[in-house]
């Protein structure tokens, strides 16, 4: 077999020693590969690049298309961007799979049948970190979805059940309220569910969804959800399977491929040969599938089940009832090497015969045909702090004209004018809509600006109103 050229970046924190232990382990266990080192994390940062990675590392990346990757470390602040969203996002890396599984009685769980993968939107949402200050009081964060992105996750979300055998999908949204957003993400999922009749589907609200999932996990089997949502739910499952730091996580894309833990660099364990390298091993074992080297996968699943039903694990995970040899970072490596070849006694084996799935190739988004897009009116964002919203209404329709008619004045999402309950509390922050029933030209709302300018009005934002073929295309304030 040739070997197969990956990137791989040791990290920060546990990284570099979890990363030994799981090169050590694949290695034994007869991986063929070809490692190419970059450097990323803290180092990269402190030289002053906010990315955390080096431009020339891109090219490594592109050149090889598969990226195992060890924790690192994200300085708070200071404009840092996380070099795990940008990957994903540069990359093109739009599914994070992540499965939580159960090892009871082996690892403590509430859950002893719990099977779940949660498939993740993985390039838009709120993770688009398109973020500003509007005012003294407030700030904002777009969450964008598309309908391309939409489609792309959930086609890949059941590609990824048929190929592994999985019976059924579940989407999570929050559509009740978010209407237009988690509302096309409902859509798309309603409309690509048919395509796929041999795989059951449905749809929860993510509050109740994640509490049955709390409850009783055994109840779903693949979850496709949108970004933020599944970074969140990831973590829970992975949590009350039984660690977080059992989890590995595969980032897919159509040109590369990222694997890593699902946990974090955990500093204040660094360098104690103490940090249990399972989750980087188990997105190393999905690394082996992505890249075809099914057999070694195997192998090496079935030697780390074996390991733990033997009772030999690290701190995290040991437990007087069900351990019989607490080790470290390269002492628990030692003992999967030891145990390749073996098959877990209790455990369920592992066979592996699928990929990762994919979106098929000859899969072409939807375009949806709009014939007319028209503009009827503008939310104008003014910032002006100790006034009511009723002074507020009479300054703000003076600025009236062009059959652009002030409509209503919301605060924080709720109308309090005209109309408004005297206990809605108001900041600083005011969306002032104007709007009329018939087509206007964006000349018009750069006139409202300037009359806006003229009075001496601070604006910062401002969001045209739109219709698609007559349909309004934006969401009502909150009472209107």
């Amino acid at each position: 077999m040739s070997k197969t050229p990956i990137t791989v970046a040791y990290g920060d924190g546990i990284g570099p020693e979890i990363m030994r232990a799981t090169l050590d382990i694949i290695t034994a266990a007869g991986a063929q590969l070809e490692l190419h080192e970059i450097e990323i994390g803290e180092k990269v940062y402190a030289r002053g690049i906010t990315a955390g990675i080096d431009p020339e590392s891109w090219d490594t990346l592109l050149a090889t298309k598969v990226f195992l990757k060890a924790p690192i470390t994200t300085p708070q602040g200071g404009g840092f961007k996380s070099l795990n969203v940008t990957a994903r996002k540069t990359l093109g890396l739009y599914a994070n799979v992540r499965p939580a599984v159960a090892y009871a009685p082996f690892v403590e769980t509430k859950h002893p049948g719990m099977d779940v993968v949660m498939v993740r939107e993985n390039e838009e949402d709120t993770y688009a970190g398109i973020e500003h200050r509007q005012s003294v009081e407030v700030t904002q964060c777009l969450k964008l979805i598309s309908r391309p992105g939409c489609e792309k996750i959930v086609r890949y979300a059941f590609e990824y059940a048929r190929a592994n055998g999985r019976k059924k999908v579940t989407c999570f949204t929050k559509d009740n309220i978010m209407k237009m957003t988690d509302g096309l993400f409902h859509k798309v999922f309603d409309e690509i569910a048919p395509l796929y009749p041999d795989i059951e589907n449905e749809h929860w609200i993510v509050d109740i969804g994640a509490a049955k999932l709390a409850d009783t996990p055994e109840i779903f089997d693949v979850i496709v959800t949108l970004n933020l949502y599944g970074d969140i739910l990831s973590d829970v499952t992975a949590q009350i399977a039984g660690s977080v730091g059992l989890a590995g996580s595969a980032n897919i894309g159509e040109k590369a491929a990222m694997f890593e833990a699902i946990h974090g660099s955990a500093p204040r364990r660094a360098g104690q040969n103490v940090a249990n390298p399972s989750g980087l091993l188990h997105g190393a074992i999905l690394m082996l599938v992505h890249i075809g080297q099914i057999e070694v996968a195997t192998k090496v699943h079935n030697a780390w089940l074996r390991t733990i039903e033997d009772g030999v694990h690290t701190y995290d995970i040991y437990s007087e009832a069900h351990s019989t040899e607490k080790v470290g970072t390269q002492e628990f490596a030692q003992a999967v090497i030891a145990r390749l070849g073996q098959s877990p006694q209790t455990l369920k084996a592992v066979e592996y015969k699928a990929g990762m799935g994919s979106v098929d190739a000859d899969y072409k988004e939807q375009k949806t045909a709009v014939v007319k897009q028209e503009i009827i009116g503008v939310d104008l964002f003014v910032q002006k702090a100790g006034v009511t919203p009723d002074e507020m209404g009479a300054i703000m329709q003076k600025l009236d004209g062009e059959g652009l008619q002030l409509r209503m004045l919301s605060n924080r999402g709720v109308k309090v004018w005209p109309g408004g309950n005297a206990a809605t509390g108001t900041v600083d922050h005011w969306r002032c809509r104007y709007y009329t029933e018939n087509p206007i030209a964006q000349q018009q709302i750069v006139n409202l600006m300037q009359r806006a300018v003229d009075a001496g009005l601070y604006f910062n934002h401002v969001e045209a109103l739109q219709t698609f073929d007559g349909e309004k295309a934006f969401s009502l304030g909150q009472g209107e």
